[in-house]
């Protein structure tokens, strides 16, 4: 059996079992399981084979990469996903079980109480995340967060620093991981020179929700928390007018 250049030198042979056979038909171990971020329907759902390319068409040309198209469960939506050719084989190509999902879903997040600086900011790291441009998706995270420091002021800022280190507990973060998202996010704080380090997809997906949390703690969850605590006042206020006194006054 031919292994391809792309052949992953250090994944485990036996996780699970991904091949296309001579009929061309497609074999996975874990189909059943199969699930993901829909990007038309944004739902979180199984998805089924729908086409897989030709065997003998794969053996004439031995591609490193493999696509197929899968649906949706859900909307019915074709998905499309791009496997790593492990090696060919006289009857049988084996595939990589680790995919590259060539169109994600888009990213959301609630902007309802985030400013008009920030939430620009925001939304093109969240676009560049969306893209797969990790480190582009970095330096809008770096921005949001000077544009965040810029609108909170020295205390506001300071209580960034503080979640941050919560979020670190919280999460069990690794310390070099941790270091990095902190260079990102406030390496321009600390030193006007520092630059930005790389980041892989891994340590950008915990940049992610770390950025989130934070844009979440500073903005949404305060504006949640004052609308909810004037509208319990006025519905108090209102009451109190209408009640009765129970105790009239003496004459």
């Amino acid at each position: 059996m031919e292994t391809t250049r792309y052949t992953q030198q250090h994944e485990p042979r036996n996780t699970m079992s991904l091949y296309i056979d001579s009929a061309s038909h497609l074999h996975h171990d874990l189909e059943k399981n199969l699930v993901v971020t829909c990007p038309h329907c944004l739902t979180v759902s199984h998805i089924t084979p729908s086409a897989v390319p030709r065997f003998e068409d794969l053996q004439l040309y031995r591609p490193n990469q493999v696509g197929l198209v899968y649906l949706c469960d859900a909307c019915h939506s074709p998905i499309f996903l791009r496997f790593t050719v492990r090696a060919y084989g006289a009857s049988r190509i084996e595939l990589s079980p680790q995919f590259t999902e060539v169109e994600r879903a888009r990213e959301r997040f609630s902007f309802t109480y985030v400013p008009e600086d920030v939430e620009r900011m925001f939304r093109e790291a969240l676009n560049c995340y969306t893209h797969g441009a990790f480190n582009a998706f970095a330096s809008m995270c770096r921005r949001t967060m000077q544009a965040m420091c810029a609108d909170l002021g020295e205390a506001g800022r300071l209580r960034l620093f503080d979640e941050l280190n919560a979020v670190r507990d919280l999460a069990d973060i690794q310390p070099e991981i941790f270091a990095t998202m902190k260079s990102v996010l406030f390496g321009a704080e600390l030193d006007a020179s520092s630059p930005l380090p790389l980041l892989d997809g891994y340590e950008a997906g915990i940049l992610l929700e770390v950025a989130k949390d934070l844009v979440y703690e500073a903005y949404v969850r305060k504006g949640k928390l004052q609308q909810a605590i004037m509208v319990r006042r006025f519905f108090l206020d209102e009451t109190n007018t209408d009640i009765t006194p129970l105790i009239s006054s003496a004459g």
